[in-house]
């Protein structure tokens, strides 16, 4: 195989993080001619095909990810390098890089991670989001330090690693007022045919909350189904339907989005966990990141398995 032309490894990486190559020529300055001519250079020497033509979209193949994962590292390292050579004699930031389970609600992450962003000194936190599955194989080659998850890494998984859970908690349904106000009643029964937006079938709290409504003989009618935790929210304040979050940010979301509580439940928890290569955990930002979870994030429980709006 012959040497890697890091002109084309950079060309293709402008077009995939630009989303197309009309896109890239914007940034590149150059042709579009120009720039498919390097592409089909790049990936002949490769031998594989890193992009798939979708419509009039280009699409990253199975390789293309694969490429463009190590693409991203060497140019962080790169950028890095140019930062210590204008601030040379000053601390380069240390990498913090985790990666955080697509199931996983964007706001919680946040929470989570929140500590390390403010801890002392000079660190700076890359965060990626993807299947655990993935992550879980860029942790093994420690292209990851820490990975977020709303599951402990499987056992079918040969990858060493262990599970470090951060926390647990219930659900809280919310709506918009006006949908609130028509099923409002004696919760969890008001929401029996009432329009809900559901986790997508990767979140590891949907089988127990499936097997909850079937447990209390309430059948609400699913309009939605979402991997994304954030466009389920977005649907949400949208008036689509009424969908549930982790009790731990009712707060944040309650006040954020205009929303309001039908009713909480502990009959379903959420769990939370941080997966890493250590048995012991040692790295400062994942002690203050487990810290927090434990003291702050997930501390208030609520004593009923089933409460009303308060």
């Amino acid at each position: 195989m012959p040497r890697l032309n890091y002109k084309h490894l950079r060309y293709f990486w402008t077009v995939a993080k630009a989303g197309g190559i009309a896109r890239a020529c914007e940034r590149l300055h150059l042709t579009p001619q120009t720039i498919s001519g390097q592409l089909s250079a790049f990936e002949a020497a490769l031998g594989h095909k890193l992009f798939a033509r979708a419509g009039r979209r280009l699409e990253l193949t199975e390789a293309g990810r694969m490429v463009l994962g190590y693409a991203d590292d060497m140019f962080a390292v790169g950028e890095e390098l140019e930062e210590a050579l204008r601030h040379r004699g000053g601390s380069l930031p240390q990498l913090f890089k985790v990666g955080v389970a697509d199931s996983v609600s964007k706001s919680v992450a946040y929470r989570l991670l929140e500590p390390a962003v403010f801890l002392p000194g000079a660190l700076r936190v890359v965060c990626r989001e993807g299947k655990l599955a993935s992550l879980m194989a860029d942790l093994a080659i420690h292209r990851l330090d820490l990975v977020i998850a709303d599951a402990p890494m499987p056992a079918s998984m040969s990858v060493r690693g262990f599970n470090h859970l951060l926390g647990e908690c219930g659900l809280t349904f919310f709506a918009v007022p006006a949908l609130a106000r028509r099923y409002r009643g004696r919760f969890p029964h008001c929401l029996d045919g009432a329009p809900l937006l559901l986790q997508g079938e990767e979140a590891a709290v949907r089988p127990g909350l499936m097997q909850w409504f079937e447990s209390i003989a309430v059948r609400p009618k699913v309009v939605g189904e979402f991997d994304d935790g954030a466009l389920m929210t977005a649907f949400g304040k949208a008036g689509t339907g009424i969908f549930a979050v982790p009790s731990a940010i009712a707060a944040e979301v309650r006040q954020q989005y205009g929303v309001r509580a039908l009713g909480s439940t502990d009959a379903v928890t959420d769990r939370f966990y941080a997966i890493s290569v250590e048995r012991r955990l040692t790295h400062p930002a994942v002690l203050a990141i487990s810290s927090a979870a434990r003291t702050e994030l997930f501390s208030k429980r609520r004593g009923s398995r089933h409460s009303a709006p308060e």
